[in-house]
């Protein structure tokens, strides 16, 4: 696991290729990591990629609205997909073969989280490819489900 200053190395490295990704309304770096705002969305949710104080490295969606997270889990309902199965096709095709088993909650500060533990190489370069391939591959899982979409004209 890369120490702090590699990690934030890391995070700075993803940000030019997040942006120029168009996935996201917004990238920005953190004290704790990334964060890509959804697109075509009206309420807040973003994606992220932070670090622990411990250094464990977690990746995942996150929002404070209860209304898309439930469309989200009511999705999963419908269809009978599992999210962690949906993930890793959508990793798979960003040709990362890690599994990231995917925790769901509310957490203390009332954000709906659904994120897991993403372990990186020692290679900084190697590790800001593996956060933007990860992020991209949330986007990719999640702008699929709820009312992640943008809506479409009648």
């Amino acid at each position: 696991m890369p120490d702090t200053a590699t990690l934030s190395s890391v995070f700075d490295a993803a940000v030019q290729p997040l942006t120029e990704s168009g996935a996201f309304a917004k990238v920005a770096r953190t004290d704790a990591g990334l964060r890509c705002d959804a697109l075509h969305v009206e309420e807040e949710c973003y994606y992220a990629v932070t670090a622990d104080p411990d250094g464990t490295v977690r990746a995942g969606w996150y929002s404070p609205d209860r209304w898309i997270s439930g469309s989200i889990e009511g999705d999963l309902v419908h269809t009978g997909d599992k999210i962690d199965e949906l993930l890793e096709e959508e990793l798979v095709d960003q040709g990362v073969s890690q599994s990231i088993a995917l925790e769901h909650y509310r957490n203390n500060d009332k954000v709906f989280v659904f994120h897991g533990r993403l372990d990186l190489p020692s290679d900084p370069a190697e590790a800001s490819a593996l956060v933007v391939k990860v992020l991209l591959a949330f986007q990719a899982c999640f702008v699929e489900l709820g009312d992640m979409s943008p809506e479409e004209d009648d």
